[in-house]
């Protein structure tokens, strides 16, 4: 009887540790995965905030001779367009308006009312049509050859210092590729002096050639967004300043008879 009490008493004991045992193995996984979630958050947000410092590394490792220079054209091209950008969009003129408004002063004011609306309007429309009504005076031939005359000139107005993107454009691409066969060049130097050919000499020199090929052609695509949308919105422009010529020419040929 003493034995099976003893056994009962054993198999109690056993059974109350193993359950202990169970939680605490049961506490000590949640530990661990709340750590390894821990630092996985801790390897993923230095992952997405090295971006930029991978950027910097790889444009030190690309040297700073070449890869300064094609940075300085994406700045010096990025200032310019948008330059161009803000002018070319205070420069749009909603034509319709402007030529309903100067047609009702020619009627009511006569063209020196029509002159003051020009000169209360901003953009290259309403000048042209300032200088065609200053000298519709002198009759409409007169003033048809003032609004092409005037027209050129702000054609001029509108391309002015476009041609510098066009120039950075082509230049950033020639630089990297000439930073290209420099790096190229190095690597062979090295097998020269080593007299041997390992990869690991000539890997620095072609890294340099391809990060500096790279770096030029984003150069280049950046700004020939830029570009592209620059010529559209002059385009635009030009094509609003000759149908508003040729409306103006009507007009005044109207307001003579």
């Amino acid at each position: 009887m003493k034995r099976i009490l003893s056994l009962l008493v054993i198999s109690a004991v056993l059974l109350t540790n193993t359950g202990l045992y169970a939680q605490d193995e049961s506490a000590i996984e949640e530990v661990m995965q709340e750590e390894v979630m821990q630092e996985e958050v801790m390897v993923e947000e230095p992952a997405e905030a090295n971006f930029t410092q991978e950027l910097k590394n790889r444009f030190i490792e690309g040297g700073p001779g070449f890869m300064g220079i094609v940075l300085a054209c994406l700045i010096f091209g990025l200032s310019i367009a948008i330059e161009r950008i803000i002018y070319l969009n205070l420069a749009t003129t909603n034509t319709q308006k402007l030529t309903e408004d100067v047609e009702s002063a020619l009627k009511s004011g006569g063209t020196e009312a029509a002159k003051e609306v020009c000169r209360n309007t901003s953009g290259p429309v309403a000048s042209i049509f300032y200088q065609g009504l200053d000298r519709a005076g002198e009759g409409v031939e007169s003033a048809e050859k003032a609004v092409v005359a005037y027209g050129g000139v702000q054609m001029g107005q509108l391309e002015k210092n476009v041609s510098w993107i066009s120039l950075f454009i082509a230049l950033a691409p020639m630089l990297g590729f000439m930073g290209t066969v420099i790096g190229m060049i190095q690597a062979f130097d090295k097998i020269q002096a080593a007299g041997d050919m390992q990869p690991s000499l000539v890997a620095g020199g072609i890294k340099v050639a391809l990060l500096t090929t790279v770096f030029g052609l984003v150069v280049a695509i950046i700004l020939q967004v830029f570009y592209n949308y620059i010529i559209a919105k002059i385009d635009s422009i030009v094509n609003d300043m000759e149908d508003a010529s040729i409306t103006l020419i009507d007009i005044l040929v109207a307001h003579k008879k």
